[in-house]
C-alpha cells in the first residue's frame, strides 16, 4: 500500500465533528465496526466512524449512495459480520475507502443522501466485528519478555528461541468480547508456594495486557505459506486488545504447555478496526540491534526492514470503583508505542503460515503485551509492580499490585506526526466483576 489522496492532512468532512483535530475519527481514518442502536433489537450491521457519528453502511447500501463501482464492497461491509468484506482483499478495501472519503468530504454531492445514514456514536452499541474462527496470541515485545523472565528466571530471563522465532499460542476465540462488556473474576486451580496441595479459588492476581489485535483479510490455501512480500495483503486492519491474565493460575498451570485457564476466560477488543491503509503515514523502519540474530530469510524482506513497523501510541488508564463513585477521571499508568515490538505484523503472518496453516478471513492475531524499554512503558501490572512487590500509587491515595473487583481498565491508541492527521482507535474498556462462586 502507499499514500494516496485519502491521507491528505488538509481534507475536511461535511460532518463537522470530524474536523476538530482531537477526534479519533477524522476523514483520514474511516475505521469499520459492527453496530446497532443501543437497547434495540435492530439487526447488527457494518458502520464506519466519522467524527462522533457512525455511517450506517446498510442504509447507504440500500440507497446505493456510493455508486455501482463499489456496491459489492458496500453490501459486504454492511453485514452483521465483516468477514465477507475482509475476504475481498486490498484492492476492494481501498476502493471502498476512497469512495467513502470522497463522499464524506466537504462539498460532496453525496452529502444529501448520506446525511440520513448517520447515527450518533453515543446512541449505539457494538459487537465483535468479525466472526473469529481462530485467535492466536503472540509475545512480540522483547522488553515484556525480558521483564517477566527476570521475575521467574533471574539468571536466564530470555529464552534462547525468543530472538529467532515469533512465540505464540492459540487462544480461545469464543471468549472474545467487545469493549464495554464486563466480565467476572475467573475461578481456577492455584497453589500457594507454602501450600501442600492446590485449591479451586478466585484468581487473586488478575492482570491486564496491553496489546494490539490484527485481523486477517483474505486467507491462504491449506499447505501454502504466506511470504513476507505478500503478508500485508492478508491483513485487513488493527484494533486494541486486552488479553486479561490470571497470573496465579498461570504460574501453576503453564508448565509444560503454556497458558490455559489463566488466559481463556476473557479477551476484550475495541469495536473499531483501523485499516492498514489508514495507518500508512505512520510506518517506520524495522531494525534489530546489530548484536542480535537477524531474522531468517523467510522472516525478512527489504520492505519490512524499510517500513514494516508502525508508530501507534498506546496508553493504559485505570478507573477504580472509588474513582467512579467520586466522579474522578481514570488515571493513566502506562504510555508506550507499538514501534517497540520485536516482530512486525508481516513476520507474524509469515511465521504462522510457514508450516502450511491456513488462515481465514476474520482470524485474529494478538501481538502480545506491548511494553517499551523504560519502566513507565510496561504493558502489564506484573511488570509495573515487579511481580506485586512495588504497588502502583494512584493520585487519590489508592494503590494496586493487581486488579480489584470494580476496577475498569481503559486502553487507547492513536497515531500522530507532523504533516499527517491524527487518527485513533477509540477505547477498549471492561470492568472486573466479582467471581461467581458456588
Amino acid at each position: 500500500m502507499s499514500l494516496n489522496e485519502t491521507h491528505d492532512a488538509g481534507l475536511r468532512s461535511w460532518v463537522a465533528s470530524a474536523n476538530t483535530g482531537a477526534s479519533d475519527f477524522p476523514i483520514q481514518n474511516l475505521p469499520f465496526a459492527v453496530f446497532r442502536r443501543a437497547g434495540s433489537q435492530e439487526a447488527w450491521r457494518g458502520g464506519v466512524a466519522i467524527g462522533d457519528q457512525v455511517l450506517d453502511l446498510a442504509r447507504a447500501s440500500a440507497l446505493k449512495a456510493l455508486g455501482d463501482a463499489v456496491q459489492p464492497q458496500l453490501e459486504a461491509a454492511s453485514q452483521q459480520h465483516l468477514n465477507g468484506f475482509m475476504a475481498m482483499g486490498p484492492a476492494a478495501w481501498s476502493a471502498l475507502r476512497l469512495a467513502l472519503s470522497r463522499a464524506l468530504r466537504e462539498g460532496a454531492a453525496a452529502q444529501a443522501a448520506l446525511q440520513d445514514c448517520l447515527v450518533a456514536q453515543s446512541d449505539v452499541e457494538y459487537t465483535v466485528p468479525a466472526q473469529v474462527g481462530d485467535y492466536t496470541d503472540f509475545y512480540t515485545s522483547v522488553h515484556h519478555a525480558t521483564n517477566v523472565g527476570k521475575l521467574f528466571r533471574p539468571d536466564n530471563p530470555l529464552m534462547e528461541n525468543y530472538k529467532w522465532v515469533p512465540i505464540g499460542y492459540h487462544g480461545r476465540a469464543s471468549s472474545l468480547r467487545v469493549s464495554g462488556v464486563d466480565f467476572r473474576r475467573p475461578m481456577g486451580q492455584l497453589k500457594a508456594p507454602d501450600a501442600a496441595a492446590p485449591a479451586l479459588k478466585p484468581c487473586a492476581r488478575l492482570d491486564y495486557e496491553l496489546e494490539m489485535g490484527i485481523y486477517t483479510g483474505a486467507g491462504n490455501a491449506w499447505g501454502e505459506a504466506i511470504s513476507m512480500d505478500e503478508a500485508e495483503n492478508h491483513i485487513f486492519g488493527l484494533c486494541l486488545l486486552n488479553d486479561w491474565s490470571a497470573r496465579d493460575i498461570q504460574a501453576w498451570e503453564y508448565q509444560p504447555l503454556g497458558p490455559f485457564l489463566s488466559k481463556n476466560f476473557a479477551t476484550t477488543v475495541s469495536p473499531w478496526i483501523v485499516t492498514l491503509e489508514a495507518l500508512e503515514p505512520y510506518r517506520t523502519a524495522f531494525t534489530r540491534p546489530a548484536a542480535d540474530p537477524q531474522p531468517l530469510p523467510y522472516l525478512s524482506s527489504a520492505a519490512n526492514s524499510e517500513r514494516g513497523a508502525f508508530d501507534v501510541q498506546l496508553s493504559v488508564a485505570l478507573e477504580t470503583g472509588r474513582m467512579r463513585a467520586e466522579g474522578q477521571a481514570a488515571q493513566q499508568i502506562t504510555h508506550t508505542s507499538y514501534r517497540h515490538a520485536y516482530w512486525t505484523m508481516a513476520q507474524l503472518l509469515a511465521h504462522h503460515s510457514v508450516n502450511g496453516c491456513d488462515l481465514q478471513p476474520g482470524d485474529l492475531l494478538g501481538t502480545g503485551t506491548l511494553s517499551g524499554p523504560t519502566a513507565t512503558e510496561a504493558g502489564a501490572l506484573l511488570e509495573l509492580t515487579e511481580g506485586g512487590k512495588k504497588p502502583v500509587a494512584l493520585a487519590n491515595g489508592e494503590s494496586r499490585t493487581f486488579l480489584q473487583d470494580g476496577d475498569a481498565v481503559i486502553l487507547r491508541g492513536w497515531c500522530e506526526k507532523p504533516g499527517a492527521a491524527r487518527i485513533g482507535f477509540g477505547e477498549c474498556r471492561a470492568t472486573v466483576l466479582p467471581a461467581r462462586q458456588g
